[in-house]
């Protein structure tokens, strides 16, 4: 009769022991999620962004350089040719000559056009002769005509006529022989200026004219080398910058440690149609013949700003697929502004937009900073 009473006390023992730990569990399981709630607040507090740094907008000059490629070339050059059909008699320079202006540089010969002078020659002598004659006789009738009743009125008008048929007669004589002369001198073929030979294409003997086989090639390149052209093309965006003697610096492959100088000389006033570029070409002084013609060169053009302009850090600008702009910060919201980029010098860009001075601007900007959306500052 002891046993039940047994029984029943062990059984209260076993549920007494079930509460305590169902309790232990249910207290464990409400730590766990508290300490799982402070990590996660932990967590978003330490990656909430950090606070951007801004800058103030302000104007400045910027003064930048471009460096563009360039072309040294001869500043007069000229291909000599025949112009009448000849042979060649005798070469007088060879490549690379110094010739003078007017120095003879090739004679030819033309029998045919020897010919043509020395009957052109006769006949104007023959014409001579006969003015001579005609002229004489009409003044020995006016002077005869003076004493009335010797000369009639009409044999003096027709000794003025033979006299004047005359003259108009060597008159044509005299301009066919300067015609012919003026072709014999094309047979000698001087310097048109100072230069230097820098190609010769004949031989004595060989035929040459402004047709056939020796019209092919000219018989001499001249070319003016102790002044040269420094030839560049400037892109549109910085032909504003420029101007008439501005100084540019340029350097040679063939002497990399020597840097010319020159001055802006010409400006074409137009763009190329197919470049979208204005040509300008300095003059360039080459006395002791340095540079050689046909050289590229490396020409540095400096490019002051004529006016202020709002002036910011590259990493202030943010370039994306769709537009270019930059962050500006009002009541710790973010705005984007478009803007327009101008050149750029060191760690500086020029930009144009609906700005104004003192705005402030992120410094360090990317599209991830949304419009309109809320940040902190330092």
């Amino acid at each position: 009769m002891k046993t039940q009473p047994n029984k029943n006390n062990l059984l209260k023992a076993f549920l007494l022991i079930g509460l305590i730990s169902f309790t232990g569990l249910i207290s464990s399981c409400h730590t766990k999620d508290n300490n799982t709630s402070q990590e996660q607040t932990d967590q978003q507090e330490s990656i909430k962004p950090a606070p951007l740094e801004t800058i103030s907008l302000k104007k400045g000059m910027l003064s930048t350089k471009l460096e563009i490629p360039g072309e040294l070339t001869p500043y007069q050059q000229v291909d000599l040719y025949a112009k009448e059909s000849s042979f060649v008699k005798k070469v007088y320079v060879d490549v690379g000559s110094e010739v003078k202006k007017g120095q003879l540089l090739v004679s030819m010969e033309a029998p045919e056009i020897n010919s043509n002078l020395a009957a052109a020659q006769s006949k104007l002598q023959s014409l001579k002769a006969i003015y001579t004659a005609s002229n004489s006789n009409y003044n020995r009738f006016v002077e005869t005509a003076k004493t009335p009743g010797t000369i009639s009125k009409n044999d003096i008008d027709k000794a003025a006529a033979r006299k004047n048929s005359d003259e108009a007669e060597l008159n044509a004589a005299k301009a066919a022989y300067q015609s012919i002369a003026a072709t014999r001198a094309y047979l000698d073929i001087r310097a048109p200026f100072n230069g230097v030979v820098s190609a010769r294409n004949i031989n004595p003997g060989a035929y040459v004219g402004p047709s056939g086989k020796g019209s092919e090639v000219p018989l001499f390149v001249l070319q003016e080398q102790k002044r040269l052209r420094l030839v560049v093309s400037v892109p549109e965006l910085y032909t504003g910058f420029l101007k008439m003697n501005d100084e540019v610096s340029f350097s040679v492959k063939a002497l990399p440690s020597q840097l010319f100088k020159a001055k802006v000389k010409r400006m074409a006033g137009a763009l190329d149609e197919r470049l979208r570029s204005e040509r300008l070409e300095m003059d360039v002084y080459n006395d002791r013949k340095k540079l050689l013609p046909g050289m590229y060169a490396e020409v540095n053009l400096p490019l002051p700003s004529s006016d202020s302009t709002f002036l910011i850090p590259k990493t202030a600008l943010v370039t994306s697929t769709e537009k270019v702009f930059v962050v500006r910060v009002i009541n710790n919201k973010a705005q984007w502004v478009d803007v327009k980029k101008g050149r750029e010098g060191g760690n500086q860009v020029e930009i144009y937009g609906k700005l104004n001075e003192g705005d402030q601007l992120v410094k360090t900007a990317t599209d991830e900073i949304r419009n309109g959306s809320t940040i902190k500052t330092k």
